[in-house]
């Protein structure tokens, strides 16, 4: 969804917590050409994840979204699409990685999945 220059740039920006223009964020890509980051800018503003704003001839860009936000939305977009199917072996190896990572994290998952079913029990 995201290429590694998009990721860089969307970084660059949250850490500015700032509007920002191709100029005030070149100083950061010394190796990226001016047209390359403008282009990239433009590349998130279309893809939805920025917002621009014109300012003479200039635009000012900012995230739409915080981070934690962004991989939320990202992670549930991607999990719908893996779940369109039987859903089992994706769910498994979930387990299995989520459990390699953090096991305290496993314990979270299953309580997470008991406060769900509570909820939703009539």
């Amino acid at each position: 969804m995201f290429g590694r220059l998009e990721l860089r740039v969307l970084d660059a920006l949250w850490h500015r917590r700032a509007e920002a223009s191709v100029r005030d964020l070149q100083a950061d890509f010394p190796r990226t050409a001016y047209t390359t980051l403008m282009t990239t800018l433009d590349r998130l503003h279309r893809k939805g994840v920025l917002q621009r704003i014109k300012e003479g001839r200039a635009f000012l860009y900012r995230p739409r979204y915080s981070r934690e936000a962004l991989r939320s939305h990202l992670a549930e977009h991607v999990l719908g699409v893996l779940l369109g199917g039987d859903a089992r072996p994706i769910l498994s190896c979930f387990v299995d990685v989520v459990s390699h990572h953090d096991r305290e994290l496993l314990g979270e998952l299953e309580a997470l999945v008991r406060a769900k079913r509570r909820r939703e029990a009539p």
